[in-house]
């Protein structure tokens, strides 16, 4: 069988329509139509998501949520509720409590026309204030990195489900036949979940996240060796892919099919992807207005490629960004991760309002949690998990406002509570998909990324 020539046609009406046919089926459909059909349940508010997680969980008291009762009370020793019978990450023995530097760069600051108060250390996202959603009252379950981060981007802490990520491009596919539906790219060090948390887990693995890199290879092992040329490598692809379709007819594995997807995509990215990644194209204009360097590795270049992606189709764009983990020296530290951040983040958003694209693109800032309201030795913060603030922008959502309210010392939310799997099927919803109903089986049940929870938030719901 081998040797013999058969059409893509003659494949699938030999093999029948197993789980692998299927899915092979599926895929070649959507490189013949050139996007994947619309499978969300209801008309959508957004099209496309930049989703930018801060790694470590920066210090919201000292950004967006001022509490003047926490600085009344500085240096006291924090209620016994606060501490007794409580689990966290660090502190040890009773701590006081820690109130934001008095100074003006940490002062807070009513900003555009709703008022909506943020930090000084942000100046520049101050002046888009009134495109952000700012929810100040998320809750998670977790207090440790690894798994609050798994928590968050798949709704277990453990390692196996599928991210966010990888369900949306599971449920709605990407509109480009020359990129990935979602795309990853880090600065600084990993997570520390690792890949899994922008990975499928027992989704195919098609629908997993595709790391980019700013230098070198855009994506690893992209470059056609020496001695390689486009049409050799074309006849290559074909050549293995005939293999691959034999195969598949023979045991019917997806992941057969996800193989022989991804080296057409391969082929394609080749020609696409150095195009996308060369920002030196863009005017001098935008890169002051980002604070890019061609050429180099920085979160201000990741958040130009971010917009660059989601002008193209691509789905489902996360940002990562370490080194927001400030156990000690919160105040000396958190600026100059803020400067790293601030101008790029409020470029991307005002950006993609000037281009049309805010309304279809919904822009998350958020982390695995927060920071304690107590000292932790000299000058920091630990883990905080029961009240954090995570803000949204454009995609359907109101903008220039608040939703909920933590307690006068910022220690737990009070007010219109969000827990984590309420903020991921909110995501979903403003994507058109009802988070009850994106499940894939597995095991012998069905799961989806909100588990057996959730409930969508629409008070924030333009």
């Amino acid at each position: 069988m081998i040797g013999q020539e058969l059409t893509r046609r003659q494949l699938f009406q030999q093999s029948g329509m197993g789980i692998g046919g299927l899915a092979l089926s599926s895929m070649l459909a959507q490189d013949a139509r050139g996007l994947t059909p619309d499978l969300s349940h209801f008309a959508p508010r957004a099209k496309n998501v930049i989703y930018i997680h801060l790694i470590g969980g920066p210090s919201h008291l000292d950004l967006f949520d001022e509490k003047p009762e926490l600085q009344k009370h500085d240096g006291e020793k924090c209620p016994d509720e606060f501490f007794v019978g409580k689990k966290l990450a660090f502190i040890r023995d009773h701590p006081k409590l820690l109130g934001t530097r008095q100074d003006h760069k940490f002062a807070f600051k009513p900003c555009g026309k709703s008022g909506l108060k943020i930090s000084n250390l942000m100046p520049h996202l101050q002046g888009v204030a009134d495109e952000l959603c700012m929810i100040k009252t998320m809750h998670t379950e977790q207090f440790n990195h690894a798994p609050a981060q798994m928590f968050l981007q798949s709704g277990f802490a453990r390692f196996g489900r599928p991210s966010m990520g990888a369900w949306v491009n599971y449920g709605l596919g990407s509109v480009n036949q020359n990129l990935p539906g979602f795309v990853v790219m880090v600065t600084g060090q990993y997570p520390g979940a690792g890949n899994s948390i922008f990975g499928s887990g027992f989704l195919p693995s098609v629908y997993q996240g595709v790391e980019f890199r700013s230098q070198g290879d855009p994506v690893l092992f992209l470059s056609n060796p020496d001695g390689m040329d486009r049409p050799a490598r074309r006849r290559m692809v074909d050549r293995i892919n005939r293999l691959n379709e034999v195969h598949l007819a023979d045991v019917g594995d997806p992941e057969i099919a996800t193989r022989i997807s991804q080296y057409e995509m391969a082929y394609r990215m080749q020609a696409s992807v150095p195009e996308l990644m060369d920002i030196s194209a863009e005017s001098k204009r935008i890169h002051e207005r980002y604070g890019t360097q061609p050429g180099k590795t920085s979160f201000a270049n990741n958040c130009l490629l971010a917009r660059r992606l989601v002008e193209r189709g691509v789905r489902f764009v996360q940002l990562f960004d370490q080194g927001w983990d400030h156990h000690s020296g919160v105040f000396t530290r958190l600026p100059g991760k803020c400067e790293q951040v601030d101008r790029p983040v409020a470029a991307l958003i005002s950006d993609l309002r000037d281009r049309g694209l805010l309304d279809e693109t919904l822009v998350i800032w958020g982390s695995e949690f927060g920071r304690t309201p107590m000292a932790q030795g000299g000058g920091g913060r630990d883990h905080h998990n029961e009240a954090f603030t995570m803000w949204i922008a454009g995609g359907g959502v109101t903008p220039g406002v608040t939703y909920g309210e933590t307690d006068p010392l910022g220690y737990r939310a009070v007010q219109n509570k969000v827990h984590v799997h309420d903020f991921n099927a909110t995501v979903l919803h403003l994507l058109g998909l009802d988070h009850e109903q994106l499940t894939f089986k597995f095991q012998g049940r069905p799961f989806r990324l909100t588990d057996v929870a959730g409930h969508v938030i629409h008070e924030i719901i333009s």
